[in-house]
């Protein structure tokens, strides 16, 4: 089941939490660097795969610790540039093949490629529910981008230069 939700992702129930990464080993603004922040060992181990070749579009992994597991799912080849429409799809079957051998029961994710992606929410949404909603013993958080939670709320976009994908996670540092 899909749930499209408002709020800090970081603070959600799901078993995982996604973060969005590219392929060159870069963690340098939104969701990606606050996963950085809040998680340095995981960022050395994406760095590390990413030097060896072996962070590819369409191909999302899971890491773990002690006290979390993270998702990393490739939105974007290079930081540089956008987010490919076909990758995103490419990654949402892999999971959608591959979630249960590696025991995600429910996922929390922003809106995939959105954003500093560059993608449309409008056509990023519908391929969420088609590969994941039919997965019955999956539940899926997606935090929609602020813009369009705003939109829907009948509220103009206060900050236009919000890239996060999903919501603000934080206003001040040192609520981290």
């Amino acid at each position: 089941m899909v749930t499209f939700v408002k709020g800090d992702m970081f603070k959600s129930p799901a078993q995982v939490l996604t973060n969005t990464v590219n392929c060159v080993g870069v963690m340098g603004a939104g969701v990606a660097l606050e996963f950085k922040n809040r998680h340095p060992m995981m960022f050395e181990d994406y760095k590390a795969k990413c030097d060896r070749g072996e962070v590819q579009p369409g191909q999302p992994y899971l890491w773990e610790d002690d006290s979390v597991q993270i998702l990393n799912f490739p939105t974007k080849r290079d930081w540089r540039n956008d987010s490919a429409f076909q990758d995103i799809e490419d990654g949402l079957k892999h999971l959608a093949n591959s979630y249960a051998a590696m025991g995600i029961q429910s996922i929390a994710m922003p809106a995939l490629g959105c954003g500093l992606g560059g993608l449309d929410w409008t056509d990023v949404r519908p391929l969420i529910e088609k590969h994941l909603g039919p997965l019955p013993d999956l539940d899926v958080y997606v935090y929609e981008p602020q813009a369009a939670a705003s939109k829907k709320s009948g509220q103009h976009d206060r900050d236009a230069n919000d890239t996060a994908c999903s919501r603000k996670i934080s206003a001040h540092p040192n609520e981290l």
